[in-house]
């Protein structure tokens, strides 16, 4: 989309909303929300107000889209009518779908699935009001609202985009940047293994942008991961015992027991 004239995205080392280029818009995570789902987030991130919702592992309908190996992670990515300034045709859309995909796609990686065969995990992740990134965003979320379900998994996923805007590599595009910029990278990654679970591009960079963008995205996936970490410690700060969410010395904190693969292998000891 061409910019306004007179609009300028990026002047004298800062960004049109005074950002510096590799500064991220604030993020506010909090988990177990929702009273009736197995596990749930809500999140705020920049203009983004999101929340996200886990039913499951459950029976699947109908019978014959089951799995005899594994549970199958099914993804509903929505945008609420009000969520944009322009009222939004309510339902299904390309764009939804695309977006439901691979985020199904990004999570199931990290779900031990085969502890569950025949089964499903559903997500479900509404968009309440959207600025730029609700897809990082929404997978930022569902993440955080599956480990608070207490389901199995390998790690967190944390999201996040860079893109280009008058020829500046940026971290975290804004409304203007992301309407007016030239490119945009949404990057998803499991921070405890160091994986990349999503990755897409929209526009062109050259080799050296391309590079720059995908270490600004890699590292501030990180940076979201300790905020996804600390909602799940506030949550269970009344819940596990003082000094059990602290790690061992010299180990990474967090709350890390429903993601541990011990934890899984006590559930499968269990079975037998």
């Amino acid at each position: 989309m061409k910019a306004p004239e007179g609009l300028k995205l990026f002047d004298n080392g800062r960004r049109i909303d005074g950002r510096r280029p590799d500064e991220l818009r604030p993020i506010r995570i909090d988990a177990g929300v929702l009273k009736r789902a197995d596990g749930s987030c809500y999140l705020e991130w920049g203009g983004n107000k999101v929340m996200a919702a886990v039913y499951g592992p459950r029976e699947v309908h109908p019978r014959h889209d089951s799995n005899p190996t594994r549970a199958i992670v099914r993804c509903r990515y929505n945008m609420a009518a009000f969520s944009v300034g322009e009222r939004k045709r309510p339902g299904p859309d390309r764009r939804s779908q695309e977006i439901s995909k691979v985020t199904s796609e990004a999570l199931a990686p990290v779900i031990l699935t085969q502890l569950y065969p025949r089964t499903a995990v559903d997500i479900f992740v509404e968009i309440i009001e959207a600025e730029a990134g609700s897809r990082c965003a929404g997978l930022t979320a569902a993440s955080v609202a599956l480990a608070d379900a207490g389901i199995p998994m390998r790690g967190l996923v944390a999201a996040c985009a860079a893109g280009k805007v008058d020829d500046h590599v940026v971290l975290d595009l804004g409304r203007e940047e992301d309407n007016y910029g030239d490119s945009d990278m949404p990057m998803a990654v499991i921070p405890k293994t160091g994986e990349v679970v999503l990755l897409q591009m929209d526009g062109h960079f050259t080799d050296e942008q391309f590079e720059t963008a995908f270490d600004l995205a890699h590292r501030a996936c990180y940076e979201i991961f300790e905020l996804q970490k600390d909602a799940l410690r506030r949550k269970y700060k009344d819940v596990v015992p003082q000094g059990e969410d602290e790690g061992e010395e010299g180990q990474e904190g967090g709350f890390e027991p429903v993601e541990e693969p011990n934890a899984a292998e006590e559930i499968v000891e269990r079975e037998r």
